[in-house]
């Protein structure tokens, strides 16, 4: 039967997490230097249509239709034939079927997006919309339907509750798995390297931190108990990694820097992803100091390495994802959620939690890379020295972001 408030809850939560995406390209758009800005900005935005469109049409199928195998969603829902005002009893039984439709699309939208940072300021347009299309295909939808449609590894008892295995893990590994694909920027100055507006930074992260509460507070599909410390355990994990980044940075490069306790918020908000609906709130700050330690030595590495993921989407979004997903098998608690972790004696759900965070980490990379390569072979996935320097913004789109 269908719940008035909970239906209610489930679209406001899916409006907050359609402006994530809105929210991320104000917080890529500011990191980047200024003759990229929209070019990166464009990239979120266009995934909206894009992604929507594959959703409508067979994604959501594909994802949330019949198992088969355990491997692929069926046809059943093609065009959102069968997907109305009736509840699903397994996803939602007190919100219409299609509302849980909406609420998906908006993840299905934001986890290509993610990975754009990484290869920031060097890849073609076309090109992205071909591997847009294709890794939503080949890699996004297979994970969602194994962990959340009825796949493998979610009949192996492997718990998600928002998307640190099927959202940032797989778009962390992706990202760099494009790093290594693409190769690093051919700079002019340090400026290129600079933000070139921080002010867009903390604007896409209040946004970001605002839609997140949608992102994980929703993941229950109803306005309840679930909802409410999904939602707090999202704000303390945030706030933790946050404090723990600044006191870190602080410590380390002697300077309190705004970029870094946004960028250490952000990593504490994808750390609790998967957590938010099985811990609880003392786990959930434990998370957030994980979370803003390990994530912070995590982007302290990649620049030891040398590989150039322009906005750090491996070691905040991918790397945050994996500890979450991992940290789930150890801090779950039944009492929440009905799955204990390993310090409350279940070490099954921790080594499933381990096998599949790997899994998908490793799928993602692996395809990823898969993907760049074949349409290299009929497009050129990286832009040309001279547009590389002269910007995409005006090389390709011929637009400026700023006329003074």
């Amino acid at each position: 039967m269908i719940n008035s408030g909970d239906t209610a809850f489930v679209i406001v939560c899916a409006a907050l997490v359609c402006l994530m995406t809105p929210g991320l390209a104000f917080f890529y758009g500011g990191l980047v230097s200024r003759k990229n800005v929209l070019t990166i900005m464009m990239q979120s935005f266009v995934s909206m249509g894009v992604v929507t469109i594959i959703w409508f049409l067979f994604g959501f199928s594909l994802t949330f239709g019949p198992d088969v195998h355990g491997i692929i969603g069926g046809l059943k829902y093609l065009c959102l034939n069968g997907v109305g005002m009736t509840p699903n009893p397994r996803y939602g039984a007190t919100i219409p079927f299609i509302t849980f439709f909406s609420y998906q699309q908006m993840f299905a939208i934001i986890t290509p997006a993610l990975i754009t940072g990484a290869f920031a300021d060097r890849v073609n347009f076309k090109s992205y919309l071909v591997f847009l299309i294709a890794w939503s295909i080949l890699i996004y939808i297979p994970l969602a339907h194994w962990v959340w449609g009825g796949g493998f590894l979610q009949q192996m008892g492997v718990v998600d509750f928002a998307g640190g295995i099927v959202v940032h893990a797989s778009a962390g590994l992706a990202a760099l798995a494009s790093v290594f694909f693409v190769g690093k920027r051919k700079l002019i100055s340090k400026a290129d390297l600079e933000p070139h507006n921080i002010t867009h930074v903390a604007l896409g992260t209040a946004l970001l931190w605002f839609g997140w509460f949608g992102f994980n507070a929703g993941g229950g599909l109803a306005a309840d108990s679930l909802a409410s410390i999904a939602f707090i355990n999202t704000d303390i994990s945030a706030s933790v990694a946050m404090v723990t980044w600044l006191v870190i940075s602080w410590i380390k490069e002697k300077k309190p820097s705004f970029v870094g306790i946004l960028t250490g918020s952000v990593a504490g908000l994808a750390t609790i992803t998967p957590a938010a609906g099985f811990v609880e709130p003392w786990a959930a700050a434990l998370i957030g100091l994980a979370a803003g330690a390990v994530c912070y030595y995590a982007v302290q590495f990649r620049q030891k390495v040398d590989w150039d993921d322009a906005l750090d989407v491996w070691g905040v979004h991918g790397v945050g994802g994996i500890l979450g997903s991992i940290l789930v098998g150890v801090f779950a608690v039944k009492s929440v959620n009905g799955v204990d972790g390993l310090i409350y004696g279940d070490f099954h759900q921790f080594g499933i939690q381990l096998f599949a965070t790997i899994f998908a980490s490793v799928y993602a990379f692996v395809v990823t890379y898969m993907i760049l390569k074949v349409i290299n072979c009929f497009m050129p996935v990286r832009v040309s020295e001279e547009e590389e320097k002269m910007g995409l913004d005006i090389s390709i789109h011929r637009e400026e972001a700023y006329h003074i």
